[in-house]
C-alpha cells in the first residue's frame, strides 16, 4: 500500500550533549509559521483524542514523553504512525482525518499548529469528512 500524501515524518535537529540533548524547531524545520502550540497529557491508555480533520490548518505532532499511535486516513488510504521519540514529529497536512490512541503512561503529545483555533476549520464527523473529500476531489 502506498503511503498517504500530505503527511510526513520529520526528524527534528538536535544537539547531543553529555548533559542532555537539545532539540530545536526553527523556521527551516516546519513548512509553516507557528500560530498555536498546545499539548495533551494524562490521557488514559484506553482513551483516544483527535477524531477530526482540518480544512486549512496543518499540525506537527511530537511525543515529548512516552508514546502513542496516530491513525490517519485521507478517505481512501489508511496509515498508522507510532510516535515515541522527542526528536521525531509527524507533519499532518490539510484534509487528513486523525485519531490518537494507545497512550503510554506519562505520554505527552505536543501539537504545533499553523493557525489559531477556529471551530469552522474542523470536520468532526467522519461521514462529513468523506463527503468533504469527495467534493474536493
Amino acid at each position: 500500500m502506498k503511503p498517504i500524501k500530505n503527511i510526513d515524518i520529520i526528524e527534528i535537529p538536535k544537539i547531543t550533549d553529555p548533559r542532555g540533548n537539545l532539540a530545536i524547531i526553527e523556521k527551516e524545520v516546519l513548512p509553516f509559521a507557528i500560530k498555536r502550540v498546545y499539548y495533551l497529557y494524562d490521557v488514559p491508555s484506553t482513551s483516544f483524542r483527535g477524531g477530526h480533520a482540518h480544512k486549512e490548518q496543518k499540525e506537527f505532532l511530537i511525543a515529548l514523553s512516552g508514546s502513542f499511535e496516530v491513525s490517519l486516513t485521507d478517505g481512501k488510504q489508511k496509515q498508522t504512525v507510532t510516535l515515541n521519540k522527542p526528536n521525531v514529529g509527524l507533519l499532518i497536512g490539510v484534509g487528513i482525518w486523525r485519531e490518537l490512541e494507545n497512550f503510554s503512561s506519562g505520554a505527552v503529545c505536543l501539537v504545533i499548529a499553523s493557525d489559531e483555533y477556529d471551530e469552522n476549520d474542523y470536520i468532526r464527523n467522519y461521514d462529513e469528512f468523506i463527503e468533504y473529500k469527495n467534493q474536493s476531489s
